[in-house]
């Protein structure tokens, strides 16, 4: 945010990027954990069936985790974020057409991996997709840790590619692909809740 002159309006400014930088940040925690949470799911129903111990501790551990790091990103006594975000003219634009070019690109890779009957690629090819979109999303949201997790999130893609080329079970895929990716989001989660 650019600062005026007169020390009234300057301090206005200050206080309105420091309500946009505490509102990104909670909703950067919401979403971040929402999504490590459903992830968390996919990688839980590759590890039996819904009935079986396995997935149910491991869903009830990932609520837990969810709960812990939106209590966290939504409290009352947070502490402020280290800095204020310096967002790009446009930002908001920007973020949903990289959301939607990321929406369409999970369509068609579950497409793809449909029609050439290779649908255990579909978790690998969703990490890719959202682990690259990601690197635009840390220069407009000017949150650096972004960077990371792309970073992460596109390494679980390339481990889960390894895996599926080595011919490991489309199960035991979805098991490493989605909790690896939980862990991520979710870690990326707990920056954002208690470092912003």
């Amino acid at each position: 945010m650019t600062p005026t002159s007169t020390p009234s309006a300057s301090s206005t400014a200050d206080a309105e990027c420091l309500a946009l930088t505490r509102s990104l940040r909670r909703r950067g925690t919401l979403v971040l954990s929402l999504f490590g949470l459903l992830w968390a799911f996919a990688g839980a129903s590759g590890t039996g069936s819904a009935t079986d111990v396995v997935p149910l501790a491991t869903e009830a551990a990932a609520l837990l985790v969810t709960a812990g790091a939106l209590y966290l990103g939504y409290r009352e006594g947070a502490a402020p974020s280290p800095r204020n975000v310096d967002l790009p003219r446009k930002w908001a634009r920007d973020v949903g057409i990289v959301n939607s070019v990321e929406l369409v690109a999970i369509f068609a890779v579950i497409a793809a991996a449909n029609a050439s009957g290779r649908a255990g690629l579909v978790p690998v090819g969703i990490a890719l997709v959202v682990g690259l979109h990601f690197f635009p999303l840390a220069r407009l949201y000017d949150q650096w840790q972004y960077r990371w997790t792309a970073a992460l999130l596109t390494l679980v893609a390339v481990v889960g590619f390894v895996l599926y080329a080595a011919g490991l079970t489309d199960e035991t895929v979805r098991v490493v692909t989605g909790l690896a990716s939980a862990v991520v989001l979710w870690a990326s989660a707990y920056h954002l809740a208690l470092r912003g």
